[in-house]
């Protein structure tokens, strides 16, 4: 596993989590990392990412309470979970796309986390 993620538990409605994932250190050109989240029978949904250059998005159910930030030099990407809802229960993914090869073979490619399961209590 290439990507490590960590920081999942249970935690009572209202309350916080923070995630975190690694990506090896020896890995360059890292353009975008982000979170995403499956719930027992849904797809996999987009929760947040973030741009090297910092520029973030969210879905619209996590808007103003989740925070996505990373640190470039570490290779790390951060979820802090706020207000947490019962809803948000799922196994939450550590995503990066990140440039590989050389030349005219150069290209993106998609790496994923083991997931980290986020349970919220009502």
């Amino acid at each position: 596993v290439q990507l490590q993620a960590s920081g999942g538990g249970l935690v009572q409605a209202g309350g916080s989590l923070r995630l975190a994932c690694e990506a090896p250190e020896s890995w360059s050109s890292i353009n975008v990392m982000g979170w995403y989240c499956q719930a027992p029978g849904n797809q996999r949904e987009l929760v947040a990412t973030v741009s090297r250059g910092g520029s973030t998005s969210y879905a619209d159910s996590v808007k103003g309470r989740f925070t996505i930030s990373r640190d470039n030099a570490k290779n790390m990407v951060y979820l802090q979970m706020n207000s947490l809802k019962p809803d948000d229960t799922a196994a939450y993914y550590c995503y990066v796309n990140r440039q590989v090869g050389t030349g005219f073979a150069r290209r993106g490619k998609e790496y994923w986390g083991q997931g980290t399961q986020v349970t919220v209590s009502s």
